[in-house]
């Protein structure tokens, strides 16, 4: 059965009254690459949203990735998972290193540790808000009528799917590769109820992406959307195949509100709507579930970039936005921190992947001016 007590309290925190005991326990994953970077600065961003607002932060430090199996063998230790666990929030950065990306015969990968800290947290939806910057609008690679005004969010579903699905692997000769496509009606039907609870709380429209006409697994989730829908007689329902969806975040993005898909499809489609803003350094996301949610940048570990201090922490910061918003039902903080990054690209305040003309900013000199706008 659906837990749908929980599914309503992921898809209505944000309109959570505060916290009444006024402390946040977070747990802080560097990652790998530019993870420690990053998620510094977004750290930094929260200890100031923290004492501006009188709020007790406790934070601990975790491992995962990379420098996990380093360390211990395991891209997700168990010490790891048992801090998230006890936290109240997750903040992550990325994970990935050549030396694995590069070894197609590793047996322990970094990307491991993703998939497993996703499952054993419970963590079955990943939301993505898409949306542009007027100061940004220059930079995206779509003519400005597309996107300027774009806004919506990309609902993916996080635990099942060919990532998950078994069997999984080669022949014997290693000349043939299989990967199984699994879902279940509970699966399905755990992250359309929350596409459908976001919608109400947005502009009332749902986009269900698929591949029915060839996938039995994506018949299953036009079947059960189908079902679904009227129980939802306030928000528009739209079935779109996944390939006209490519089309449509680039043709018309603005014609989106709520976009929900399942794991594979959801993960290409939102690197595409990534692009439309200007920079893959400018969104963030928010995994939310079972047990503590997670939230991280949708961009990868950029290690060419690592120790250079040059990376945008913008999409981790942002993250912390979503952090305070869903995690702790605070929305003058969340609105904060987004009015904060606005005025630091007004300012020009940007790394290199952003800039048009004038200074380029360090990785720590965005965060500081950031966290002083916060202070003021």
């Amino acid at each position: 059965m659906i837990n749908m007590s929980q599914i309503t309290l992921n898809a209505d925190q944000i309109r959570n009254p505060k916290m009444e005991n006024k402390k946040l326990n977070i747990a802080v994953l560097h990652g790998d690459g530019i993870g420690p970077e990053i998620v510094e600065q977004a750290l930094n961003v929260t200890k100031a949203v923290c004492q501006k607002f009188g709020y007790s932060l406790n934070y601990e430090y975790g491992i995962v990735g990379a420098c996990a199996i380093d360390a211990t063998g395991e891209p997700y230790p168990k010490a790891t998972h048992e801090l998230c666990m006890k936290s109240d929030a997750v903040l992550f950065g990325a994970i990935g290193d050549p030396k694995y990306d590069n070894d197609p015969s590793a047996k322990v990968r970094p990307e491991q540790g993703l998939l497993k800290m996703r499952k054993d947290l419970g963590l079955f939806a990943n939301i993505r808000p898409v949306s542009t910057f007027p100061s940004l609008i220059h930079k995206s690679p779509l003519r400005a009528d597309l996107v300027e005004g774009a806004d919506f969010m990309c609902i993916r579903e996080l635990t099942g799917g060919m990532y998950f699905g078994r069997p999984q692997g080669r022949s014997e000769d290693g000349n043939t590769a299989y990967d199984t496509c699994i879902y279940t009606r509970e699966e399905v039907e755990r992250i359309l109820h929350l596409a459908y609870k976001y919608a109400l709380q947005r502009k009332k429209k749902v986009t269900v992406v698929d591949k029915a006409n060839v996938l039995a697994t994506s018949r299953l989730w036009r079947q059960i959307a189908q079902e679904i829908a009227p129980q939802y007689p306030d928000v528009e329902t739209e079935f779109m195949f996944v390939d006209n969806a490519a089309m449509r975040i680039i043709q018309w993005p603005k014609s989106f509100d709520v976009l929900v898909t399942e794991n594979l499809f959801g993960d290409i489609l939102t690197d595409e709507a990534s692009v439309i803003t200007g920079s893959m350094g400018m969104l963030p996301s928010a995994s939310i579930g079972i047990h503590t949610s997670v939230f991280e940048p949708i961009h990868g570990s950029y290690p060419q970039a690592a120790g250079k201090n040059i990376a945008n922490p913008v999409a981790t910061i942002l993250s912390v936005a979503l952090m305070f918003e869903y995690a702790f039902g605070m929305i003058e903080e969340g609105a904060l921190i987004r009015a904060a990054v606005a005025a630091s690209l007004d300012a020009g305040v940007v790394t290199e992947d952003i800039a048009t003309d004038g200074k380029l900013y360090k990785t720590s000199e965005v965060g500081e001016w950031i966290v002083d706008y916060i202070s003021k």
